[in-house]
């Protein structure tokens, strides 16, 4: 599947000047939703690009700039497909009929399994997690989580993680101007395998910075 679609998506490069912050978006948006598609073959590429220069503006730094906020964009809009599409058809459709839109029955139970345990901050969280960062939106609609902090836990996790992907293809960019779709998107799968015990790291030291804050900011609140 990935050797298709980065196929595909080199055969686009020449119209990349023209519309390659839209089909960021819009590709990022499918990624983010409930159909299966790797974001490391739209956001390894995009930094590769705009590196390059190939980009809309020909401004390297301001290319990958964009193309980091049309892809937290789209990841935004696929999110919120999820959260309303789920919040409106409820669970038992959902579990009845989901397998007829790639929902498989198995990964909606440990979306929800997942969510009950860690709360909220799992969708922060499991915005950096292969096989669940699209599903996590899933339980959030079910369970009618707050709208707003639904949008800031998932752009802070969907934000890392874009910003991980354009940067590693901007890091290719610079090393190599050769290097072909399929190439760079499994070397950057490799380097992702590779550090993600520091990915971790960040995010276990973030997440408890944040559940430090909110004890503290609760404990104060209730005191008064």
């Amino acid at each position: 599947m990935t050797e298709a679609i980065a196929s595909t998506l080199d055969s686009l490069t020449a119209s990349a000047p023209l519309w390659g912050f839209i089909l960021i978006f819009v590709f990022m948006a499918v990624e983010s939703s409930f159909i299966p598609f790797p974001s490391e073959v739209v956001m390894i590429p995009a930094g590769f690009l705009a590196c390059q220069g190939k980009l809309s503006t020909g401004i390297p730094w301001l290319d990958l700039v964009l193309a980091i906020v049309c892809g937290l964009a789209g990841s935004m809009a696929g999110a919120y497909i999820n959260y309303y599409l789920s919040s409106w058809l409820g669970r038992p459709f959902l579990h009845r009929y989901g397998k007829y839109f790639f929902l498989k029955e198995a990964a909606l139970d440990r979306a929800e399994e997942i969510f009950r345990e860690y709360g909220e901050l799992a969708t922060f969280v499991c915005r950096l997690l292969p096989g669940i960062r699209q599903l996590i939106s899933i339980p959030a609609g079910l369970s009618r989580m707050n709208f707003y902090r639904f949008s800031l836990f998932t752009a802070l996790g969907a934000g890392i993680w874009t910003i991980i992907l354009a940067a590693l293809g901007w890091y290719f960019g610079k090393i190599s101007s050769g290097m072909s779709y399929l190439e760079m998107i499994n070397k950057g799968k490799a380097l992702i395998h590779e550090y993600h015990i520091y990915i971790f790291i960040a995010l276990g030291a973030l997440t408890a910075g944040y559940l430090f804050i909110h004890h503290k900011i609760m404990k104060r609140t209730s005191a008064e």
